[in-house]
């Protein structure tokens, strides 16, 4: 028993002595051989937001293989590019860069990746080529293997590295619109009206088959009800005039407000494209208003008159078929109250006439009764403007008219008396 308790121990340990140690491969020489090339399309139109797809490839090559290096795997090959960062610059150049360096990790040999970057073509840029500078910075293992025993202890050297590769593009040829004038007619708030627009073509392409197009800006006050003039051919140089249809929010201000015009045509190769905003502003009148301009029309207790009220119109549209309103209230009433003014232009005056009456035991003193003027905007629309106050002056009856009222109902009750008197008279003298 005590025999076997020696023996099997020696043969555990011979056998545990017997594995074999297994070398490791590793790799001499060589580097990442780093190429980039844009993926896709590099041709792009002034005024563009496009992304660029940038394809980087590693096609790094070993020189050497040592198949007796110690018994540890080596930690990365001479050929990986570690940490790779790239960024794309277009400094200089009509193309602006909106996505910052990108971190990228490592690209193994034989290996790809792709980095995708938003950028915005300015719109005054001109036909041609560009270069854009792709800056790719990545670390790799450099170190040798000559001088390194053959054990278990590997020392790794990595070396930096910064590579800047060019890039092309174009700028394609566009038509590019440059608004000259943007006038309004007959715009106010909560009116509909007119925008006329002269534009021309300061691009280098000939369009053809042109459509010239506004747009509301965002939540501008000035709405378009028909925004497409078509123009046809719309060559470099060339200069069209387009009138539109708009409406103006009834919550919006005297004040000016952008619309954007852009224009949709065929190119030279047969496409079509639409052009590159071109944001103008509007100048928007306040609401249409009058005044009063005359005095207080004067009227007597007790009496009916006509009276003449003028208007004046303070805005800066004509108030086309204009009709004026008058509401009264006791003791003054009215059986008349609308009075045509016509076409009022602005700064321009009416009057009105009414017949009014006064109840004989109104307190004399000034009325200020209601009154608007309803008329049409430019694009015949009815429009009302906001209530306004015409001055109406009450005055007593004069005493020499109350005298002679006295004494005339004084007549009439005598007349009365007289005429009973008779009538008593004759009845009794037929009896």
């Amino acid at each position: 028993m005590r025999y076997y308790t020696i023996v099997i121990p020696l043969i555990l340990a011979a056998l545990f002595c017997s594995i074999p140690a297994y070398a490791q491969e590793k790799y001499l020489g060589g580097s990442p051989q780093i190429t980039a090339y844009i993926a896709g399309t590099n041709e792009f139109y002034p005024g563009q937001d496009a992304t660029i797809t940038v394809d980087i490839q590693n096609s790094g090559t070993s020189q050497v293989l040592y198949t007796n290096q110690g018994t540890l795997p080596q930690a990365d090959l001479p050929t990986t590019a570690k940490f790779v960062i790239v960024g794309l610059s277009g400094e200089g150049t009509p193309i602006n860069i909106t996505t910052n360096a990108q971190n990228l990790a490592d690209i193994p040999s034989p290996g790809i990746t792709s980095a995708s970057f938003s950028v915005k073509i300015t719109s005054d840029a001109t036909l041609g080529q560009y270069t854009l500078p792709l800056v790719v910075r990545y670390s790799y293992l450099s170190n040798s293997l000559n001088n390194q025993p053959t054990s278990d202890q590997v020392q790794s050297v990595y070396t930096p590295v910064n590579l800047t590769i060019p890039l092309t593009v174009m700028i394609k040829p566009v038509v590019k619109i440059d608004v000259l004038a943007a006038e309004g007619s007959g715009l106010a708030v909560g009116t509909e009206g007119y925008i006329n627009l002269t534009i021309e073509n300061a691009g280098y392409e000939d369009g053809t088959r042109a459509t010239v197009k506004i747009l509301q800006n965002g939540d501008s006050a000035i709405i378009p009800t028909d925004n497409s003039v078509y123009v046809g051919d719309f060559p470099r140089g060339g200069t069209v005039t387009c009138q539109y249809k708009v409406s103006v929010s009834a919550a919006a201000q005297q004040q000016t407000y952008p619309i954007d015009v852009e224009v949709t045509y065929t190119n030279s190769e047969g496409n079509t494209v639409t052009s590159a905003v071109d944001t103008v502003g509007v100048p928007v009148a306040n609401k249409l208003s009058f005044i009063v301009t005359s005095p207080p029309a004067v009227i007597t207790q007790g009496s009916s008159s006509v009276i003449s009220v003028e208007y004046q119109n303070t805005g800066s549209i004509t108030a086309n078929n204009a009709e004026a309103r008058l509401s009264t209230y006791g003791p003054l009433s009215s059986s008349d109250t609308l009075a045509y003014l016509g076409d009022i232009p602005p700064g321009g005056k009416a009057t009105a006439r009414y017949a009014i009456s006064v109840a004989s035991g109104a307190t004399p003193g000034i009325y200020p009764l209601d009154t608007e003027v309803r008329y049409r905007d430019e694009l015949d629309n009815s429009q009302v403007s906001d209530t306004f106050t015409a001055d109406v002056q009450v005055n007593s009856q004069p005493a020499t008219s109350a005298l002679i009222q006295m004494l005339e109902v004084i007549v009439a009750a005598v007349v009365i008396l007289c005429a009973i008197g008779y009538y008593v008279f004759i009845v009794r003298k037929k009896k």
